[in-house]
């Protein structure tokens, strides 16, 4: 059964141009349950604009804690 976690993530331009150029290789947020998550910087990526990066995130894991899929949520 595939687990769920929700968070907020809100990096300025020019903390995700890290992120963007492999310079930080994981993510690491909190979620709203307050568990530390830490992925690849990879996942993240597609969704770094001008501004970084700016929203709400479900991450997707499998009963193994493999990373399944990483969605941007409406507010």
């Amino acid at each position: 059964m595939a687990a769920e976690l929700r968070f907020r993530m809100n990096l300025s331009a020019s903390e995700a141009e890290r992120y963007y150029r492999g310079t930080a290789r994981f993510v690491v947020v909190k979620a709203e349950s307050g568990q530390k998550i830490q992925f690849p910087v990879e996942h993240i990526r597609g969704f770094i604009d001008q501004q970084g990066v700016s929203g709400y995130f479900s991450i997707k894991f499998d009963d193994n804690h493999k990373f399944l899929a990483l969605n941007k949520l409406s507010e």
